[in-house]
């Protein structure tokens, strides 16, 4: 996107590599930028730390043999990036123009500039809209039976969705509860025949069509969810310990509609290993991630996003190291120039 009339006048300093986003992806970007003496800029947010801030105990992160709470995990991330000199702006990036370099980044009062950059902007689970909703999140909760099926061993839960999501959330959650009730608004459930045909053969699972949630019931934790039948607009009540919400993760990508390739959905896809169709700007984490989305894996796609940045910045000339990645492995000849990567960056908007 182009600049506006009240950016900011004076031209900024620019940085090696901006880093949009301060989930895991982000964070794990950051280490390694910064430790391999990239000149590191984090614009963390508005709300720091991504999907794990509202998640309280995470027992599947490798290294933590109790477990660790979400937000005591994102802030260790946080310090070891800072350790090793990365920056951090706790700002919302409410403007990007990648039409040429550096690029450039605004937030609500500033403009920042990179060589290169790496959008780890993540994937914001859908929620109801309920009463008692956001209150009861990380008590009981949930967008992910991945994280927090292990929580419910042995208790009622229910999972809310009737698509394909849904039925994995619900099947997965069988292994843990004792019974798992699929709620779903419709007379029929919409995800692929084989996945409804295991979920309404599975003894654990009872599906409750026509079925509305109107919301969750308890003080300090879940205790039951309040139902609505949307037939006959019959209000009911269930008695279940744990509430999924499986309606879809949205992707947040809003920024880069036009500028960066997304699937229909609005996931961001990576041309050549992490790095996208413009040349210099990268991706990392559940940005780009449907499938998994767990924190690991975003830590994962961090390091490899900046590893990328890193060799990518080398064959441009711009950091020196006594390796510089072959122009070839990003998808051009040795004659690679800036005026090629300028050639293949869109146009403004």
């Amino acid at each position: 996107m182009a600049h506006d009339s009240d950016a900011t006048p004076q031209t900024p300093a620019v940085y090696d590599v901006l880093i949009i986003g301060s989930g895991p992806a982000g964070y794990t970007a950051a280490i390694y930028a910064a430790r391999a003496n990239l000149r590191t800029l984090v614009l963390q947010g508005d709300q720091l730390g991504g999907q794990l801030m509202i998640t309280s105990e995470v027992e599947n992160y490798p290294g933590f043999e109790e477990g660790v709470i979400g937000p005591e995990l994102m802030d260790k991330f946080e310090k070891q990036a800072r350790r090793f000199g990365a920056e951090m702006v706790p700002q919302d990036v409410v403007k990007v123009d990648f039409s040429s370099r550096p690029f450039s980044v605004w937030t609500y009062n500033k403009q920042y500039q990179g060589n290169a950059v790496i959008v780890a902007t993540g994937a914001s689970a859908k929620w109801l809209g309920l009463p008692n909703e956001q209150r009861l999140q990380g008590r009981g909760v949930s967008g992910c039976a991945t994280c927090d099926g292990f929580f419910f061993r042995d208790k009622e839960i229910a999972v809310v969705g009737g698509g394909d999501t849904a039925m994995e959330e619900a099947l997965f959650l069988t292994r843990y509860a004792s019974r798992v009730h699929l709620l779903h608004r419709r007379d029929s459930l919409r995800a692929s025949k084989i996945m409804r045909q295991r979920v309404e053969t599975n003894p654990k699972i009872v599906v409750h069509y026509s079925t509305a949630v109107e919301d969750v019931l308890g003080e300090a934790a879940v205790e039951g969810v309040k139902l609505r039948n949307t037939q006959t607009g019959e209000i009911s009540e269930i008695t279940v310990q744990g509430l999924f919400i499986a309606i879809g993760h949205q992707p947040n990508t809003e920024l880069f509609k036009g500028v960066l390739d997304m699937d229909e959905v609005g996931y961001l896809k990576p041309t050549v290993n992490t790095m996208t169709n413009v040349p210099g700007i990268f991706l990392a984490g559940d940005v780009a991630d449907s499938r998994y989305r767990q924190a690991v894996t975003a830590a994962g796609e961090g390091c490899r996003a900046a590893i990328d940045v890193e060799r990518w910045l080398e064959s441009q000339g711009e950091v020196d190291s006594a390796t510089v990645e072959d122009p070839a492995a990003w998808g051009e000849t040795a004659e690679t120039t800036d005026a090629s990567f300028a050639r293949r960056a869109p146009a403004a908007h």
